[in-house]
């Protein structure tokens, strides 16, 4: 498997304007990775720029559109990686490859042989390039799915976003690459808990909705999502200092992102107004205790499930801006009726 860099960012919740984010290098990586890739496997990794073949995602092992990292060779993992940072940091890297070493662990806990660290497929829809249509990528297997939309040589969406973790927190060392202890969700978790443990009993009262968690979040991998019914405590009942807290635990799950991208996701936030912001928690109150939190705005949902303890679900959704839907649509609008495509 090709050597990322470790590289700690913390990104700033700033307000900017909503704009696509340059990023010169991610055709040129997108075009070299098929070049390098054989044409047998070109249907693989090349699928349509269409709602339908880039919402058709999962969070769970399965058969998926795209080239797996292990049938990939040194050439087209290096391509591979090339477009990954593009959108990620070298921490955002570092965060994706722990993701999949877990899959080591779980074959070791679980005596399954199907576990593979490297059965994560990298696709491509749609022409890299592509300023009219549009076109996009992502990176996803077992416990991970990353997706980017594009115009041209900009980002316009990072979203939708999942995270997994099984085991949220190793028992033991599996190997060289999962440490007793590690937890690839561990500063969601501690700031959601954080976060938390600051607020007032009264707080508390609006704050938790539910005594159980759900068993999963509840989006689970729709292709549209709507939101949630406005449960938990608004952005305008917590002190200055909760929210604080609650603007770093937002930030939390966009420190992935190359310090552009995550300042574009960060910003949406803010556009559609910090008093829609809502933080909600369902389960136990103590680390180790099934529990689910959530936080929605008016654009925007994260979820967090911990539902058996030691195994978490975590996603961000936009619910217009989901693959860019928002950003083509306009474009398509302002391109008139002559344009080959249409806003779906």
């Amino acid at each position: 498997m090709t050597r990322w860099l470790l590289l700690g960012v913390l990104l700033p919740l700033i307000t900017m304007p909503h704009a696509a984010v340059a990023a010169e290098n991610a055709t040129s990586a997108a075009q070299r990775l098929m070049k390098a890739t054989p044409a047998a496997a070109q249907a693989k990794l090349v699928q349509p720029f269409t709602d339908e073949a880039r919402s058709d995602w999962h969070y769970t092992p399965r058969q998926r559109a795209g080239v797996a990292w292990k049938d990939m060779s040194a050439e087209q993992q290096a391509a591979a990686t090339e477009l990954l940072r593009t959108a990620l940091t070298a921490q955002g890297l570092d965060k994706v490859r722990a993701v999949m070493a877990l899959e080591i662990a779980l074959r070791e806990i679980e005596s399954r042989s199907s576990r593979d660290p490297e059965n994560y497929a990298i696709a491509i829809f749609g022409t890299p390039g592509d300023a009219q249509a549009g076109w996009g990528w992502r990176i996803e297997g077992h416990h991970l799915s990353l997706h980017w939309t594009l115009r041209g040589d900009a980002y316009v969406s990072s979203l939708p976003q999942f995270f997994g973790a099984n085991p949220a927190r190793a028992p033991r060392d599996f190997g060289t690459q999962v440490r007793a202890g590690s937890r690839v969700l561990g500063a969601e978790e501690d700031r959601g808990f954080l976060l938390l443990r600051s607020l007032s009993p009264e707080q508390r009262k609006t704050a938790i909705f539910d005594t159980k968690p759900y068993g999963d979040i509840l989006t689970r991998n729709a292709a549209k999502v709507s939101p949630l019914e406005p449960k938990g405590i608004p952005f305008a009942q917590l002190g200055p200092e909760q929210q604080a807290l609650l603007l770093s635990l937002i930030s939390t799950f966009a420190e992935h992102l190359n310090p552009d991208l995550a300042t574009a996701r960060l910003a949406r936030v803010r556009a559609g107004g910090l008093e829609s912001v809502r933080f909600g928690w369902a389960g136990g109150v103590e680390p180790g205790a099934p529990y689910y939190f959530r936080i929605q705005g008016a654009a925007f949902l994260i979820e967090l499930d911990n539902s058996g303890g030691n195994h978490i679900h975590s996603a961000w959704r936009d619910f217009a801006g989901d693959w860019g839907r928002d950003t083509l649509a306009e474009h398509y609008r302002e391109s008139g009726p002559d344009h080959p495509h249409t806003a779906r």
